[in-house]
Order: structure tokens, then sequence, then C-alpha cells
């Protein structure tokens, strides 16, 4: 009988491509968010009025900021949390 080799986490649980559009779909809204955030202060340092924000893409570069951090932390609680339970069900298996 060969001699047991230790598991590199590596090898453990592979990432599933899902696991890796989830990550990379949270990265990219926190991204977005950041130059929305960005995108605001330069038009208030630029003169922009609080009803200037009102018209135009504006509205929808203030939401962006609100919701897109919120969207990508539940992206990542849910990587999170497959993770665990697949390697809950790795470990049962062995």
């Amino acid at each position: 009988m060969p001699p047991s080799t230790p598991q590199t986490p590596s090898e453990d649980v592979p990432v599933r491509r899902i696991d890796r559009i989830l990550a990379f779909m949270s990265l990219g809204l926190l991204v977005l968010s950041v130059v929305c955030f960005v995108a605001i202060m330069i038009g208030s340092a630029s003169g922009m009025t609080h009803e200037d924000f009102g018209a135009g893409v504006w509205p929808t570069v203030g939401a962006v900021v609100y919701i897109a951090p919120i969207v990508a932390f539940l992206l990542l609680m849910t990587v999170l949390i497959m993770t665990f339970i697949r390697k809950a069900r790795a470990g049962k298996g062995r």
C-alpha cells in the first residue's frame, strides 16, 4: 500500500467556473462603483449643483454608487458559502 500524500489546498477542491464568474462580477461591480463615485466627485468639483445631478445619466451613476457594493458583497458571500458547502461535502466523502 503506497503511503498517503498530503493534499494541498489546490488539489483539495478545484475552483469551479461559477465561482470565478461570481468573484469577477463582484470585483467588476466594486470597480464600477468606485469609478462612479469618482465621477460624482469630479462633477461636484467642476461646479455642478444638486439640480444638475438630477438630469441625464447622473441618477444612474448615483444609484450605482449605492447599489453595486451591496450586490458585490452578496456575490462574495454566495461564493464563500458555496465553497464552504463544497468543502464540507468533500470532507464527508473521505
